[in-house]
């Protein structure tokens, strides 16, 4: 190696070691509202100084078709940024999507380019990360179809599918080790990618609404578990470190996403979540009591302790603006009043933290269920915007439920509780919920933004 190439290659291990502390940190300063915005900054720069220290790698010589990429790549991911919030779970589930592609696509090349020379530990990684990165495809587009209501967003099942799946991804680690062990047996790769796509596939329709935010969480995992294997496929120390951090971050929060459902991760993917409940409630008719928003702005500015418990109606409708004037017509009237956040309230993690961090709600002002569960029996008015699943109290009760034992918000122990909602639908998991039918529940029907926008008119807030 000349000293120009030694020199360069110095300063691309620079550059990458940088952009390694960087991406740490962003996680790290990720975890604290105060510090969220350094941490994407951070994030955003060690991105850049990876891109940069790539291009100086010696080997490049197309440049014009890396900028073609690169515009290509721009082109794409402008509009996929600049979406509603609403359709940030779906967009998230994209990007794990075209990550994944990215991944199975470079290890196909690679493993049409070094075999029949591969060494094994070297076919091992590959197939880790074809076989993740197959399944993230399909297992994220599936997961997007469902969140954006292009696919049935209810459990797809039929008898033997978990037996079905087992065989197979069986099968696809059955070629995987044939590779390993003969890597000349070229005609086999294809079957193998092709048998991960599917299994992503058939990995995801199973999975009801509810458990969503998990499975977002999951595929995180997965798409940096892939990644990470590429690092070593590409002898890439970022990768590895990138894909580590991403893969790990998505697997611990995809065990704090079950744990706040009480439920393992088999449960989240073979069991089918909200199908049983479904059927049974159709056709109930069970009498409500339901409030106009005259009524329910008289009961919220005489009540003293207001908790509003945000969920997926909120963000469909928009409202997240509207709850903030609403937030500040009642505490200008010396209200106190909090947000309860639910671990998976919405369709992804953090959900309606984002929702009410867009809105500028002080953050200090939103408590996570386990802090707030005790303040409901004290509470005058519990105002529920969209939130079904979360707030189901057949989760302490009914034995029979599917979310029986999941962590809930127990909104029905506050004075009165009024829920703001479209219709008497089930929620995303299609369950119904008997919340709705208790005598401190008012249902206050129609569209989130419209309706708390004619409580904070009658408040005297509106414009």
């Amino acid at each position: 190696m000349t000293p120009e190439l030694a020199g360069s290659q110095v300063v691309i291990e620079i550059l990458y070691l940088i952009a390694s502390v960087l991406f740490i940190l962003s996680l790290k300063w990720m975890s604290s509202p105060t510090s969220a915005r350094h941490g994407i900054w951070a994030g955003e720069a060690g991105m850049v100084l990876a891109i940069v220290g790539t291009l100086m790698r010696n080997g490049l010589h197309d440049y014009h078709m890396i900028a073609i990429a690169l515009v290509l790549g721009a082109i794409i991911g402008v509009p996929l940024g600049n979406v509603a919030m609403t359709a940030v779970p779906q967009r998230t589930a994209l990007s794990h999507a075209f990550g994944a592609l990215c991944v199975t696509l470079v290890g196909s090349a690679e493993f049409y380019l070094r075999t029949p020379d591969i060494s094994r530990f070297m076919m091992s990684v590959l197939s880790i990360e074809v076989i993740l990165g197959g399944l993230t495809i399909t297992g994220s587009l599936m997961a997007a179809g469902k969140l954006q209501e292009i696919l049935p967003q209810r459990p797809l099942t039929y008898k033997g599918q978990n037996f079905v799946n087992f065989v197979l991804f069986a099968i696809a680690v059955a070629i995987a080790v044939t590779l390993v062990l003969h890597p000349e047996q070229k005609a086999l790769f294809p079957f193998m990618i092709l048998l991960a796509l599917i299994f992503g596939v058939l990995l995801i329709i199973p999975i009801g609404g509810a458990d969503m935010p998990t499975v977002i969480s999951l595929l995180n995992a997965y798409a940096g578990l892939s990644a990470a294997a590429m690092g070593f496929v590409l002898d890439s120390k970022l990768l590895i470190i990138a894909g580590a951090l991403d893969g790990s971050s998505g697997l611990i929060l995809s065990i704090i996403m079950s744990k706040a459902m009480n439920r393992s991760f088999t449960n989240v993917l073979f069991g089918a979540f909200g199908q049983v409940q479904a059927a049974a409630a159709a056709g109930e008719a069970k009498p409500v009591r339901s409030a106009t928003p005259e009524e329910a702005a008289a009961i919220l500015s005489a009540a003293n302790r207001v908790i509003i418990v945000p969920g997926y109606g909120m963000a469909v409708a928009q409202a997240q603006h509207k709850v903030r004037e609403l937030y500040d017509a009642l505490t200008k009237r010396g209200v106190d009043v909090r947000f309860a956040i639910h671990p998976v309230a919405g369709r992804m993690p953090g959900h309606m933290n984002v929702l009410l961090a867009e809105a500028d709600i002080p953050y200090d002002r939103l408590i996570e269920m386990d802090e707030i569960n005790g303040d409901f029996p004290q509470t005058d008015v519990a105002l529920v915007i969209g939130a079904n699943d979360v707030t189901n109290p057949a989760a302490r009760t009914d034995t029979t439920s599917p979310i029986y034992g999941m962590p809930i918000l127990d909104v029905d122990k506050a004075h009165t509780v009024m829920v703001i909602k479209r219709s008497m639908n089930p929620g995303f998991a299609g369950i119904d919920n008997p919340l709705y039918y208790l005598d401190n529940t008012l249902m206050l029907f129609g569209d989130a933004k419209a309706f708390v926008g004619s409580i904070v008119r009658e408040l005297g807030g509106g414009h």
